[in-house]
């Protein structure tokens, strides 16, 4: 299993309300094994995150939306946290730019409430996937065969459910990136 991703660039989209161990714990996984995390955001600034329902840290945004482009990003990470994942499915922007790693077949990974962009972007159908339980009616009335698993991977989508997967999430997204892309799903 490739365990580096040394040169690799990984967009992390997130915002306000977003679970701050799923955006830091796959950031130190991406940082560990030698690829360069960037968090992209709505505007210029810092993000707010949360423990649950309890504000957390302050994270600093690399770059907007406005300035992103997927084409520069070798992977995608789309952390959860409800405030979070409800902000990010309402912005076109954020939108357009989830459905361009798909397109493209980059490795996307995704937990929690995070998947709610992934709906938005037409980009679950005949996908298997996992997420938090309460998503199980959205992803599957959008077309995924949703599974209750601590790690799902599905052509270079990598889907987890809670904080608790962590660990699982982060060697299969460390995995995912290292492969490279798959052939894009429409």
């Amino acid at each position: 299993m490739p365990s580096t991703i040394d040169g690799r660039k990984v967009a992390f989209l997130a915002t306000d309300g977003v679970e701050q161990v799923e955006l830091d714990r796959p950031w130190q996984a991406v940082r560990d094994a030698g690829g360069t995390p960037e968090l992209v955001s709505f505007q210029a600034g810092e993000i707010q995150g949360f423990n649950h329902l309890d504000k957390a840290d302050r994270r600093k945004v690399d770059r907007t939306l406005d300035e992103a482009r997927a084409a520069d990003y070798d992977a995608l990470v789309l952390p959860g946290g409800v405030a979070n994942g409800d902000f990010v499915r309402a912005d076109e922007r954020a939108v357009r730019f989830v459905r361009s790693f798909i397109d493209d077949g980059k490795p996307v990974s995704v937990i929690c409430h995070g998947g709610w962009v992934l709906i938005e972007a037409g980009a679950v159908r005949g996908r298997r996937m996992t997420s938090w339980p309460s998503m199980k009616t959205d992803l599957t009335c959008a077309g995924a065969d949703w599974v209750d698993e601590e790690v799902v991977v599905d052509r270079g989508l990598v889907s987890s459910r809670k904080p608790q997967d962590l660990d699982a999430f982060c060697a299969k997204t460390i995995e995912e990136i290292a492969e490279g892309r798959h052939a894009a799903v429409r």
